[in-house]
């Protein structure tokens, strides 16, 4: 193995690739989500190498293509829209997700910082998985998943004031009213820029842009963007979701989003697959299992958290039942923002929270898989008269 990490990074990261690609034949032969595939072999990796910067980038560029493309789906007009639907949801989630979890967690012994940590490991459904299991499903054209991704842009926003909340508490014990204040003033500077480039300047791109989509050299304009306007909201100590998610609201307003997304789709399919294995290797499994009635009683708890803020939040939302049902069953995976809020934990939680993240990602994508028939049933059953 030592011989093999000394390799060069081009054969390393040529068999990484080929791994990838087994794997996803695997899935695929298997009849199962290609992502599941995908982790298990990220915490196999993580058993037998130290961390890689360079698949830590590559997983980094491939989760902000992603929600750059997302982003190309909601101009500003239906991105308000589904905010001023949102925050109701959006409130019912952080209560049941972050907020009874951490009652729970006290209930349970911990001390308030590691209740905090545990709720903030628990509260956010991971962004990149639920968009790559939409897009790879064909269910963005369904009702339900403008809530779903409306109530994952509200967990993006309010996720990074927990990190900070969470951060300054472990190091200092405590967190000021300012140090809040700051944050909250960088995401709102951060979604007004946007606005305003959106509005004043992308506007009037548009026959620009036209004239250039078909040249070869057009997409280090669009790539370049994105990744500068995620990196901004790294640099602000926000989440690169967030920033990648709104360069692509700009780019909506060229109303050209099917022929721009055209030009990223290779790039973020090379790479998705890069970061859920780069997330499995964050998971370190060789201390064992700690606090596991705990985590048994979460993993249960988050699950159903998820079901009711999507099942009460739809129908706050405007869905019907069985749209609102399939948008419960569909959020129930953790990711990248747990796995961030996981870090700061000392040794024996972090490996409790990675434990719950991988528990819950796999439980997540194969309820996501069975999520629109539950809900026909339970709809079903309510239509008879039944009790879902």
């Amino acid at each position: 193995m030592s011989g093999l990490l000394s390799a060069p990074t081009l054969f390393v990261s040529g068999l990484l690739l080929l791994v990838l690609f087994i794997g996803g034949l695997l899935a695929y032969r298997l009849k199962i989500p290609d992502v599941i595939i995908f982790l298990l072999l990220g915490i196999m990796i993580g058993l037998f190498m130290e961390e890689s910067e360079l698949m830590h980038y590559a997983a980094e560029i491939g989760i902000v293509l992603l929600f750059f493309m997302l982003g190309m789906e909601f101009p500003i007009k239906v991105l308000g829209r589904m905010a001023r639907d949102i925050y109701i949801p959006g409130l019912i989630d952080l209560v049941l997700s972050f907020g009874v979890t951490f009652f729970i967690a006290l209930f349970m012994g911990l001390d308030v910082t590691s209740a905090m940590l545990v709720g903030g490991v628990v509260y956010a459904t991971s962004s990149s998985i639920t968009a790559k299991m939409l897009q790879k499903s064909n269910r963005l054209i369904n009702d339900e998943s403008g809530f779903m991704l409306g109530l994952l842009i509200f967990e993006d926003v309010v996720a990074p004031i927990l990190v900070a909340v969470i951060a300054s508490m472990y190091l200092s014990g405590g967190i000021s009213g300012v140090q809040l204040s700051i944050v909250f003033v960088k995401i709102a500077a951060l979604i007004a820029v946007a606005i305003f480039l959106a509005r004043v300047v992308f506007t009037r791109l548009r026959s620009f842009i036209g004239r250039l989509l078909d040249e070869d050299f057009f997409i280090l304009f669009i790539i370049g963007f994105s990744l500068l306007y995620a990196g901004l909201a790294l640099w602000l100590g926000l989440s690169e979701v967030l920033g990648a998610f709104l360069a692509g609201i700009m780019f909506a307003e060229v109303r050209q989003s099917k022929d721009l997304q055209n030009h990223t789709r290779n790039m973020r399919d090379l790479l998705i697959p890069v970061f859920f294995i780069y997330f499995g290797t964050t998971i370190d499994v060789t201390e064992g299992v700690p606090m596991i009635p705990l985590l048994s009683v979460l993993l249960v708890w988050s699950i159903v958290a998820k079901i009711a803020a999507g099942y009460f939040g739809g129908q706050i939302y405007g869905l019907d039942i069985k749209q609102s049902w399939t948008a419960g069953f569909s959020l129930t995976q953790r990711g990248e923002f747990s796995i961030i809020i996981a870090a700061l934990a000392a040794t024996e939680l972090k490996t409790f929270s990675g434990m719950f993240i991988f528990f819950s990602a796999v439980a997540g994508i194969l309820l996501f898989e069975m999520a629109p028939q539950i809900a026909a049933r339970l709809a079903a059953m309510r239509k008879a008269g039944g009790s879902p």
